[in-house]
Parts: C-alpha cells; sequence; structure tokens
C-alpha cells in the first residue's frame, strides 16, 4: 500500500523532467523510501534503471548494474566497465532518455573511500548526465547528510533533497481505518509510522494481537526489525542498545544514562548519543522554556516501536521465551500499557497535532510549541506541563489524558487548581485534550477530543 508521500512524489516526479538533474533521497530503515522511487519511477513514460546497491567492491557493483542493463534491454550486449563515470558515459552515448536510480549509495564506499566514491558521482552529475535524470538513496542517514556538507564533492548538486520521515499519526492511520480515536492512539504509540511494520498489522485485530503476533514473536518480521535495527548502521551496537535500553520509555538525562552504564566521563557516551540521534533513534529534547539549561535536557527513544522493544521486551528476552508470548503480554506489558507507556506517546501526538495547526495558518501569533518547566519557589511547585503552545511570552496549556471514558469535571478542576497558584508563567489559556471526550465542558477552558486529532 501506497500512502500519502503526495508532496515527495511531486517533488521527485519534477525534478526528473528534466535531464541532467540528481535527486537525493534519504531517511532511516524501512521507512518507505524505495517504495517511494517505485512508485515514482512507476510514473515515468522514460525507460528508468532502478539499482540497489550491496556491500562489495565498485567493479562487482558496477558489474550488477551492466548486467541489470541488459537483462531490461537497454543495452543488446554485455558491456564492461571499471567504474560508474564510464556506465554513464556510455549511457549518455544511447538515444533517449533514462532515469537511473541508485538505491542504499552508501554501500558503494564498503571498500571505497567515500571521497573517491563521491567525486566520481559530483563528475557524473556535472559532465555525464546528457540525457539522464539521476536518483541517489540510502539510509546511512549520517553518510547521507554529508553529501549536503558544503566540504562534501556533492554540494550543490542535487536539484530536489528529500529527507523522508515515518508517517505521521494521521497518516498511519490508513491502515488501521476503522478503529476508533482511542485505538489509533494505541497502534501509532506502539507501532509507530513505519510503512514496512504497518504493512504487517490486521486491522481486524485487537492491539494486544497484533503486539503478540508481530514483536512478541521472534521469526515475525516486526520482531527482527526491531531486534536488528542496529546491526547494520552501528558499529558498537552492543553499547547503543545497551543506551536504548537505559532510556526505556522514559526521558532521561545524560547523567542519568551515565550513570546507569557505569560509564566514566570521556566522552564516548556524548558520541554514541550523537551516532543515536543522527540515524533518528534517540532525540535531544528540552523544555521551551529551557531551551539552553543542560540541566533540564534530556533523551528518550524518537521511534515508538523501537520504544516499545526497549521498554519491555529487550530486558525481558529470557521470560519471554519461559512464559511465552500471550503469558508474557498479560504479565509484563498489559498492566502499564495503557497507564503509562501510551499516555506518553499521547503527549508527543498532541504537541504534532498543534503543529500541524500552526503550519496550516490556523494558530495566529505562535512562536513555539513542546514542554513547559516550572519550578516555582514561592508556590513550592516544580514539574513539566505536557503542551506547552508559546506566544511572545504567554503560554497556553494544555494536559493531555489518554482515559478509557470521557475526562471527569472532578479531574478538570483538580488540573485547574493544581496550576492556577504557580506565579512564574503567564497563563493566558489552559485546555484539556481527552481522547474520550468530556463528561461536561464548562466555560473558562479549551477542550479538544480524539476527534478533533484526527479530523
Amino acid at each position: 500500500m501506497f500512502v500519502a508521500r503526495k508532496d515527495e512524489l511531486n517533488k521527485i516526479n519534477e525534478a526528473l523532467k528534466q535531464p541532467g538533474n540528481a535527486v537525493l533521497i534519504y531517511g532511516k530503515r524501512r521507512v518507505g523510501k524505495t517504495r517511494l522511487i517505485q512508485e515514482a519511477l512507476s510514473t515515468q513514460k522514460k525507460p528508468f534503471v532502478y539499482y540497489e546497491c550491496k556491500k562489495g567492491t565498485i567493479k562487482e557493483n558496477v558489474d550488477a548494474f551492466t548486467k541489470m542493463l541488459a537483462e531490461q534491454k537497454i543495452v543488446d550486449f554485455l558491456p564492461s566497465f571499471d567504474n560508474f563515470v564510464d556506465v554513464f558515459a556510455f549511457m549518455n552515448t544511447l538515444s533517449g532518455g533514462y532515469v537511473v536510480a541508485i538505491d542504499e549509495y552508501p554501500y558503494l564506499s564498503t571498500f571505497t573511500d567515500s571521497q573517491i566514491v563521491d567525486s566520481d558521482f559530483q563528475n557524473i552529475i556535472d559532465n555525464r548526465l546528457k540525457n539522464i535524470s539521476l536518483i541517489l538513496s540510502g539510509s546511512q542517514i549520517s553518510i547521507m547528510k554529508d553529501m549536503l556538507s558544503e566540504g562534501n564533492a556533492l554540494y550543490g548538486r542535487f536539484e530536489t533533497v528529500i529527507h523522508l520521515h515515518e508517517l505521521t499519526y494521521k497518516e498511519a492511520t490508513a491502515f488501521y481505518p476503522s478503529k476508533s480515536p482511542y485505538e489509533k492512539v494505541a497502534f501509532y504509540s506502539v507501532f509507530g509510522g513505519s510503512p514496512f511494520v504497518l504493512n504487517q498489522l490486521r486491522e481486524d485485530e485487537t492491539l494486544e494481537q497484533n503486539i503478540v503476533r508481530t514483536i512478541l514473536s521472534d521469526n515475525n518480521p516486526v520482531n527482527l526489525y526491531a531486534s536488528n535495527m542496529l546491526l547494520t548502521d552501528y558499529v558498537n551496537a552492543v553499547n547503543a542498545e545497551r543506551i536504548l535500553a537505559v532510556i526505556g520509555n522514559g526521558k532521561k538525562k545524560y547523567s542519568d544514562i551515565e550513570s546507569k552504564l557505569f560509564s566514566s566521563n570521556n566522552g564516548n557516551l556524548a558520541k554514541q548519543l550523537k551516532t543515536l540521534t543522527s540515524i533518528e533513534l534517540v532525540r535531544q529534547v528540552s523544555p521551551i522554556n529551557k531551551p539552553n539549561d543542560a540541566k533540564k535536557r534530556y533523551y528518550e527513544i524518537d521511534d515508538n516501536l523501537i520504544r516499545f522493544y526497549y521498554a519491555y521486551v529487550y530486558n525481558n528476552k529470557s521470560s519471554l521465551q519461559m512464559l511465552g508470548e500471550q503469558t508474557f503480554y498479560n504479565e509484563m506489558i498489559a498492566d502499564t500499557l495503557t497507564k503509562d507507556f501510551i499516555p506518553r506517546r499521547f503527549e508527543d501526538i498532541c504537541r504534532s497535532f498543534f503543529a500541524d495547526l500552526a503550519r496550516a495558518g490556523k494558530l495566529k501569533g505562535i512562536t513555539n510549541i513542546g514542554t513547559y518547566y516550572y519550578d516555582d519557589v514561592k508556590a513550592r511547585k516544580s514539574g513539566e506541563f505536557d503542551v506547552a503552545l508559546e506566544y511572545k511570552g504567554e503560554y497556553e496549556i494544555y494536559e493531555a489524558k489518554f482515559f478509557k471514558g470521557p475526562m471527569q469535571l472532578d479531574d478538570i478542576h483538580r488540573e485547574a487548581e493544581q496550576i492556577k497558584d504557580i506565579n512564574e508563567i503567564k497563563i493566558r489559556k489552559l485546555g484539556f485534550i481527552s481522547i474520550n471526550g468530556f463528561e461536561k465542558q464548562e466555560d473558562g477552558y479549551s477542550y479538544y477530543t480524539g476527534e478533533d486529532l484526527y479530523n
């Protein structure tokens, strides 16, 4: 199933209209890059070649590429070349126009200096695309981003650059459209927005049934994806796994992670966190009112499925083997899933909801969206608001509630009472987001329900 990606598809197709243009597409594994490329190629009226690089020498990849040219009848013989520069020079002598897509481009650097590979493709883009449009794609995000840096040979060579992210919480519902807003939030909170993962789900099954059948089953593609995510792109996978296990379902400060890992203050943890951030598994977050306060900065896992795996499965593999999938779910997951894990993800969804409204121009005057940390000495209260919208020194504050039923009036009064004595923040509006609506709505507050989030 090809879902969303209309803007990205239009940008690619527009760039491919003109021979000589090059497109760069990158994003983490299983995010849908190959499917996007295939969709773009399927709309082309001119011949195309799609080649996925393998971890081998340049010569091995060149030979495999030219063999594909022969198999697709682009040439009627099997030519021999030593490098891709010569391949593209030859293709320029062919009549007609072509689109060439080279996927997993970083694999070309397995046995060859990446600077040499990038220099060759600079030559190709500058001089060997007379009748060819080119797509380069890859999953090793740090390498792909380096191609966009000023010191790289390929800097400035791409007509279009697409950093492909997971599907949003709204887009993901295409895989379970009949579910209620409560269920949609739960599914997204556990499985995230990877099209590969979402394709493994069964809409006629409950969240529990899908978890048991996929994430908790040894040979299921979703389990293999989660457990092997780090093996292909991260050199020190063992340390990365330990870091993710420490962060789990929470928000961890640098010092907390360092303490849990019994790590010395030698800078290695900072390098590892930087790498995990660059491949979009971990994100560094600060409250919007404390952006430069290192003491308030924390790390959390940025991929919902990976977060679930390290929160529940990674440290409990022996129990899973002993108990079996269903009993493991009942004993180790069921009690906290809707009380702790999903509500934390719901807060992220609520912030995304307001970001969508801001991008659509429906929130005038807004300058930032995030969490807000307060430490009111006079009121002797400290903590963090789930959702904060900043308006030039004033804030709208929203409390996000993932309740099985409507939010009760007593809950609203209790939340409002706790907030009213905090003097350090100028609150222009207090609101509530309840996934299953409200028992009653009193004047003076803003209200959003699950239906609002998905409209």
